[in-house]
């Protein structure tokens, strides 16, 4: 086996192979603590600011937007079992809303700080010259679709798809998200009006805030699934304790994955995800 530094996702470095089967120290202790901390934050304020879109389900694009104008869409009600609070409280949405937005926003700001000293972005994010090739990402698709999990030392990084994803979060969609929704504030706009501007109207940031929100949603759904279907028990261990079990490859005689879902429920699971990845089921 090639020898390669047990590094992975913001892990420790340690200059020997990596064998299946056996247990190694993945994530460090800041990315830990940000995750944690942010899937708090990033679900409190999912849920309060479904009570403040509950308020005034409409959306509209330009400066302004009231009950008389026409919105560009209006999101649908929704049930108490989704927000914080669970019945109707503006107000105190409003104040869960933007107490957990300054949580997140100050976890963010020391991660990045600690991961670009400690270059973890460097070391796990960038995208070389061989992983954007034409064929190197359209096999990683495929593997995507056919959900095909690294093995081994594979297993122990970021892969181009993985890479590409959290760069447009990291560096697109949460900034995005934490200005949209600073620029909603009339204290922000005194200091800085620029952004309101931008967007073209308050309205039209609003919107903005709900979209970047939205996809934020989106991502962590789709995270949660292949948490799922990847082994969530080693997966959820790696983020709490930062140990991590190398996979082996499933079709080799090695130890086998370990799961949280049985196995009578995980494999069908994983089958059905892949038929449909290749087009079988309609």
């Amino acid at each position: 086996m090639t020898v390669a530094p047990i590094s992975g996702n913001g892990g420790e470095s340690s200059e020997r192979a990596a064998h299946a089967g056996e247990l190694i120290y993945k994530h460090r202790l800041p990315t830990r603590l940000w995750h944690w901390i942010n899937a708090v934050a990033i679900m409190v304020m999912l849920m309060s600011g479904l009570m403040i879109s509950n308020a005034h389900p409409h959306l509209y694009w330009g400066e302004y937007g009231a009950n008389l104008d026409q919105p560009w869409w209006s999101p649908p009600h929704f049930p108490g079992w989704a927000t914080i609070p669970s019945t109707y409280n503006l107000a105190l949405a409003r104040h869960w809303h933007l107490f957990f937005a300054w949580v997140f926003a100050v976890g963010l700001t020391g991660y990045m700080v600690v991961s670009f000293l400690n270059r973890h972005f460097r070391r796990d994010l960038t995208l070389t010259r061989r992983e954007l090739a034409p064929a190197h990402l359209w096999q990683d698709v495929k593997d995507h679709a056919r959900l095909k999990f690294p093995t081994g030392q594979e297993a122990l990084s970021y892969n181009v798809i993985q890479k590409m994803t959290y760069i447009a979060v990291l560096f697109g969609l949460l900034p995005l998200m934490i200005v949209s929704g600073l620029s909603l504030s009339p204290g922000f706009n005194a200091v800085l009006h620029w952004p309101l501007d931008l967007a073209g109207g308050r309205a039209s940031m609003r919107s903005i805030h709900f979209v970047a929100s939205g996809l934020i949603a989106a991502f962590i759904v789709v995270h949660l699934v292949l948490v799922l279907l990847a082994g969530p028990y080693n997966e959820v261990r790696s983020m709490i304790t930062g140990r991590f079990r190398v996979p082996p490859d499933p079709d080799a005689e090695q130890t086998p994955r370990e799961h949280w879902l049985p196995q009578a429920l995980s494999e069908p699971l994983r089958r059905l995800f892949a038929r449909r990845g290749r087009g079988d089921v309609a």
